[in-house]
Formats: C-alpha cells, structure tokens, sequence
C-alpha cells in the first residue's frame, strides 16, 4: 500500500502508482518533451524520466496529486481537462492520455484540444479501458447488474466506455490515425496451469474479450515519425 491523496495508506492510491510497461512501451525512445494528461501522482511521469525521457509536464486535477508529482516531474499544471485550459506554448513530442479520457464529459474535444500542442512527428499514447471485456458481459448479461467499483471498467467514475472501434474513432476525430494497439489481457495467460479455454481464447478471435485494456500509438494523420 502507499499514501492516498488525502493522508494514510489505500489501495486505490496503489493503483495511480502503477508506472504502465505496457503505455511506456509505446513510447519513443528519449522524447526531448513529454506531456503527462492526467499524471495523478507523477509515477509513470518519473519513470518516463528513468527512461531517458527528458522534460515531462503533468497535467492533474487533484491538488493532493499535483503535490506529489511536483515533485517527480519538471513541472506539473493543476487543471480541469473538462475546461477550456490554456496549454503549455513549446510543443511535445509525446503525449501521453493513460486511463483519463473515460473520465471526461467530451473526450473527443479535449483530445482534439491536447493534439494542437503535439509537435510535428509527434507521437500520442492513449490507454483505455474494454468495454467488451467478458466481465461486462458476465456482469450485464448473467447477472443483470451494473456494478460501480473504485477502479477497472466499472470504475464510477468513468462517464464514457469504448471499444477497440471506439477508440480508433476517438483518435480519428482528434485528426489522429493510429499506428500500432496493444492489448491488455486479463486474465492472462501464462501457462500449462491455465484453462484450455483461456488459452484457446487468447489465441483467437476471442482474444476481444480477455482484452482488458488497449493501449494506442497514433500521429497525426500525414505525420512522418519524428526522426
């Protein structure tokens, strides 16, 4: 357990410490300028850092996060995403969105925004959570019910749900086009110990619903790679 925002240990401050492999696989090698959108308390921010990342910027809305990350990036803005905010002038090579735009009122409007600060060549990293994950179908299907949880695809307070299709059609409004897709599995197969099933599934088109998260690679569309 670590810190929460607001003093003792939680488990939910466990999960914004989570410094995301699999978005910062996506990332290019040393950006020269990284925007963090929703960078919660600076882990991935920092650990982008380790990576050879030179400046990162944080965009946070908790004042609590934005304290704690100010001490891990270079600097760190205390914003509503869901309000007109003015953006830093010097563009950014990459741009990373984990796991913030599911929580935004009009996601296709602040992406689009974030997008006028990208540089030429520029790369954006979008994580979001599947909505056609087994477990919503479990969920809606047998069992009829809607859960609300602290985290994962039926965190309360997320106010939009996407698919693989959805994301691409959020990317594209932005004037993005995507360029490469991860898939987050869960569960994950791992071995001989796994159900038949499972790994039947992973291995075919019902990959979809062990798919749990997609990261995103996208540029804008006409970009060439930054060199």
């Amino acid at each position: 357990m670590v810190p929460g925002p607001g003093g003792g240990f939680d488990v939910l401050a466990a999960a914004y410490e989570n410094d995301r492999p699999e978005v910062r696989a996506l990332v290019p090698p040393r950006p020269r300028r990284v925007l963090d959108v929703g960078c919660s308390s600076g882990a991935l921010g920092a650990a982008l850092k380790a990576d050879g990342a030179g400046t990162v910027v944080g965009l946070e809305r908790d004042p609590a996060y934005v304290a704690i990350a100010r001490e891990r990036l270079d600097a760190v803005h205390a914003v509503d995403l869901d309000a007109d905010v003015p953006l830093p002038e010097e563009p950014f090579d990459v741009i990373v969105c984990a796991d913030v735009l599911e929580h935004l009122r009009d996601p296709e409007a602040v992406l689009a925004r974030l997008v006028r600060a990208l540089a030429p060549g520029g790369t954006v990293v979008v994580s979001l959570p599947n909505v056609r994950h087994w477990e919503t179908f479990w969920q809606l299907g047998v069992r009829g019910t809607f859960p609300r949880r602290s985290m994962g695809i039926f965190d309360r307070t997320h106010l939009r749900w996407f698919t693989l299709a959805d994301a691409y059609g959020l990317c594209a409004a932005a004037g993005l086009e995507v360029v490469e897709v991860r898939r987050v599995l869960r569960p994950r197969p791992t071995g001989p110990s796994d159900g038949r099933l499972v790994r039947l599934l992973a291995r075919g088109p019902g990959r979809t619903f062990l798919t749990f998260q997609h990261v995103l690679a996208a540029r804008r569309v006409g970009d060439a790679p930054a060199s």
